[in-house]
């Protein structure tokens, strides 16, 4: 039987997983699923006769490394930081590789070494990097292979709560990890290209420049722009192109509401509150507002915002029940993001039959014959329940489906990669449709900027 080592048994690891069992009888597959713990590991096996859960820990080198040998392809569900370590030991025993995360400097360096060894280290193979490529790739082939120019490519996605179970006046709720969502945007400017001009958007203003978007059937949304949106000219060949920008989805109002929570300060992870674990969560708000006599902490926030109460604004603040003076933060030594994460994950948890949704959007714009065209193509996934999430399926499968591609030989291209050429997408995006991954593409009117 063929050998395939799972490294990392986390939530998104279950569509994977469950697709590739599903696979092991006519493709003469065994699964050997590692994790830390070990229940975690047996739990996703689902008692199948193809599958061994073994408690697996990466930094005990001999154990991985023995692991990776009797292996013939590694799934590298780790964070992104920890892959390497595996990756070396791929290019030692000539085993293939597959991650879902961006290439690292470090995994680059490999590439020389992958080619010499003629080894497949496929990566940013899931959703946001992944199913994004694919999807961008196809479209952006197929109008050069017309004869058209790319002058335009706008794509954003976003992890959601599914219509059904958006329940808070905020229309989100956490589908993955809150830390990325409280430290969005951070870390340097928004920078991007549009006609032809450079942009760049500060951290401070960031989430009061949106753009909205419609998806037939869900209605309308607005997109905030990804720190860098410049990389993918070079990636997807469109240096000349006039527009590239990326972006993150959200529901209408999301983001200026969140915008609050930027200007006082509280997404601020640089520094540690004295006595964080002991504070209120009313007395965290107050931490960032002025010193006054007599005016309520309440009252002071309003001032700050200069929002009324008879204001959305401050209804969606009050629903996080913000200014509780007996809620406790519990937190040692704490910046002011991880309290926030701590206050939000309290209202913005996932109940148990609560489902996820992930959006994305394309728009391509297109010179063909002297004339603007355009092209927008959408993708909604919605989740099963909390085990096979959207996101699971979204990261987890493309995943899956690459690692059976190349054992079967389908993808041959060695060397360390995106999924940017024609042997992996064209495959990947007819199967994902089989599992509701699907793209509706369709024409418009091209828009472009004023």
């Amino acid at each position: 039987m063929r050998n395939i080592l799972i490294i990392g048994a986390g939530r998104s690891a279950s569509s994977l997983i469950k697709y590739l069992l599903e696979k092991s009888e006519s493709e003469n597959l065994h699964l050997t699923i590692g994790d830390l713990s070990l229940e975690l590991a047996q739990k996703k096996t689902q008692n199948h006769t193809n599958a061994t859960a073994i408690a697996l820990d990466i930094f005990n080198e001999t154990q991985r490394r023995e692991e990776i040998q009797k292996a013939d392809i590694v799934i590298s569900m780790l964070p992104a930081h920890l892959h390497i370590e595996v990756a070396k030991d791929c290019i030692t025993y000539k085993k293939h590789m597959v991650t879902a995360s961006y290439i690292s400097d470090a995994m680059q360096e490999l590439d020389a070494a992958a080619k010499a060894n003629n080894l497949i280290f496929m990566n940013e193979i899931g959703l946001d990097p992944g199913i994004d490529h694919l999807s961008a790739m196809k479209v952006i082939d197929e109008i050069r292979e017309k004869g058209g120019k790319m002058i335009l490519f706008e794509s954003f996605c976003g992890g959601l709560v599914a219509p059904e179970s958006d329940t808070n006046l905020w229309n989100y709720k956490f589908t993955w990890a809150p830390r990325n969502v409280v430290l969005a945007g951070q870390g340097g400017a928004a920078k991007f290209i549009q006609e032809g001009k450079y942009k760049y958007i500060p951290y401070n203003k960031l989430f009061r420049r949106t753009e909205f978007l419609e998806v037939d059937g869900y209605g309308r949304f607005e997109g905030y722009a990804n720190r860098d949106s410049l990389k993918y000219r070079s990636v997807y060949g469109l240096n000349d192109a006039s527009t590239v920008f990326r972006g993150t989805i959200r529901r209408v109002g999301y983001s200026k509401a969140w915008d609050m929570f930027v200007q006082l300060g509280m997404t601020d992870d640089s520094y540690v509150i004295d006595d964080s674990e002991t504070m209120s969560y009313r007395e965290f708000i107050n931490l960032f507002l002025p010193y006054h006599p007599t005016d309520s902490v309440e009252i002071k926030l309003r001032h700050q915002l200069k929002i009324d109460q008879d204001d959305v604004m401050w209804d969606k603040l009050l629903e996080l029940d913000l200014f509780n003076p007996n809620k406790i933060v519990g937190l040692k030594n704490a910046t002011p993001a991880q309290i926030l994460e701590k206050i939000l994950t309290d209202s913005w948890s996932l109940q148990p039959d609560d489902k996820d949704m992930i959006v994305m959007y394309h728009k391509f714009g297109y010179e063909l014959n002297g004339v603007k065209k355009q092209i927008d193509a959408t993708m909604v996934c919605l989740g099963d329940d909390q085990t096979y999430t959207a996101m699971a399926k979204t990261v987890g499968l493309p995943v899956a489906m690459a690692t059976l591609q190349i054992l079967n030989g389908n993808i041959k291209t060695p060397g360390v990669q995106l999924p940017l050429n024609k042997e992996v997408y064209l495959p990947i995006l007819k199967e994902l449709e089989e599992y509701g991954v699907i793209f509706h593409e369709k024409e418009v009117e091209y828009k472009g900027y004023k």
